[in-house]
């Protein structure tokens, strides 16, 4: 029996360790991604098998862009919907091959469907197929911070007038 050298069967391992995923959310100006982040990861790994393979990259202080590698879909296989704060992402292909005779047949005409929970506030801006991708752009705009004026009484009404301070 064949033993691998140690050194050797270190190096394999090394090669097989996966890559963690650099986060994306960690601006404080990002505040509420994180738990869009966290969604993206359940979801990402209860995915079966990862078809179509995807990528989440920030484009902006408050834009995200999702693109999927769906090649071989066209417009009219696709179908993007948003169902219960879900991005639901559907492809379907016909497999019309009734006349042809194939001597190998790698690409497969498949259906998918992927999904991605979406945090409060973040919005669909829009969807456009190009070149086999699909990009998926998402916004959430960060809320302007406002102001409110509390009202402080004193215990004792008699002596003194109510005081507010400004709360922010």
């Amino acid at each position: 029996m064949d033993r691998v050298p140690e050194r050797q069967a270190r190096s394999t391992d090394r090669r097989r360790t996966a890559v963690s995923r650099i986060p994306v959310f960690n601006s404080p100006l990002l505040l509420g991604f994180d738990h869009f982040e966290q969604m993206l990861d359940r979801v990402s790994k209860t995915s079966a098998d990862g078809y179509p393979p995807y990528n989440i990259e920030q484009v902006g202080e408050e834009e995200l862009r999702i693109t999927l590698a769906v090649a071989g879909f066209t417009m009219d296989n696709l179908e993007v919907t948003i169902e219960d704060n879900q991005l639901v992402i559907r492809g379907r292909q016909v497999d019309d091959d009734s006349h042809r005779v194939y001597l190998h047949r790698g690409i497969a005409a498949r259906q998918f469907q992927r999904n991605f929970i979406l945090a409060e506030g973040i919005e669909v801006t829009s969807a456009r197929l190009e070149d086999g991708l699909l990009h998926i752009d998402l916004v959430r705009p960060i809320p302007e911070p406002q102001v409110r004026r509390i009202k402080i009484e004193n215990s004792d009404k008699a002596k003194s007038k109510p005081q507010t301070i400004d709360v922010e």
